[in-house]
C-alpha cells in the first residue's frame, strides 16, 4: 500500500510538471510593449523579461533615461503583434513585486528576446536577481560593450 501511494504521488508530480510545461510552451500574442523589458499579452498579463534591464521610459518617479526610447522601439519591432513562447526559470521567482510574470520570451523563430536585447546593446544583464542563464546574459553584455553596440556605441550620449 505504501509503495503504491509513492507511485501515485510520483505520477502526480510528473503530471503537474508536464501540465506546467505545456501551459508555458503555448504561444501568446504580444498586445503591446510597455518598455524595453516589459510586455503585455493579449489577455492583459504583464510580463517582465527575466535577466535584462533596459533604460526606463515609463517609470513614474524617473525621467526617460538615455537610450530608453530606442530600447522600447527595439522590443516593439521584435515582438509586438507577434506570437511568443514564454518560459519560467526554475531559479527565479514567478512574479515580481509589481505582480508581473517573470519569464524568458522566445520569438517566433526561437530567438530568446531577453538575451537578444542585451546582445544588441539595448539593455544590461540584470545581476540583482538569480536566474539560470546569468552567465550567458553577462557574456552577451560583454560582447555588446566590446564591439560598441547600442548603449555602448560611440556618440550615443
Amino acid at each position: 500500500m505504501l509503495r503504491s501511494s509513492r507511485i501515485v504521488a510520483s505520477l502526480a508530480a510528473v503530471l503537474c510538471s508536464v501540465l506546467v510545461a505545456c501551459a508555458e510552451s503555448t504561444l501568446h500574442m504580444v498586445e503591446r510593449v510597455i518598455d524595453g523589458d516589459t510586455i503585455v499579452l493579449d489577455g492583459g498579463e504583464r510580463v517582465r523579461l527575466i535577466g535584462v534591464d533596459t533604460p526606463e521610459t515609463v517609470h513614474p518617479q524617473k525621467p526617460v533615461e538615455r537610450f530608453g526610447k530606442e530600447a522600447s522601439a527595439f522590443s516593439r519591432r521584435m515582438c509586438e503583434g507577434k506570437q511568443v513562447r514564454l518560459e519560467r526559470d526554475p531559479e527565479s521567482r514567478s512574479m515580481d513585486k509589481y505582480q508581473r510574470s517573470l519569464r524568458y520570451v522566445y520569438l517566433p523563430d526561437g530567438t530568446l528576446l531577453n538575451v537578444l536585447i542585451i546582445r544588441e546593446g539595448f539593455g544590461h544583464a540584470l545581476r540583482t536577481y538569480p536566474h539560470s542563464r546569468l552567465a550567458e546574459f553577462v557574456e552577451a553584455e560583454s560582447e555588446a560593450r566590446r564591439v560598441g553596440r547600442g548603449l555602448w556605441a560611440q556618440g550615443t550620449d
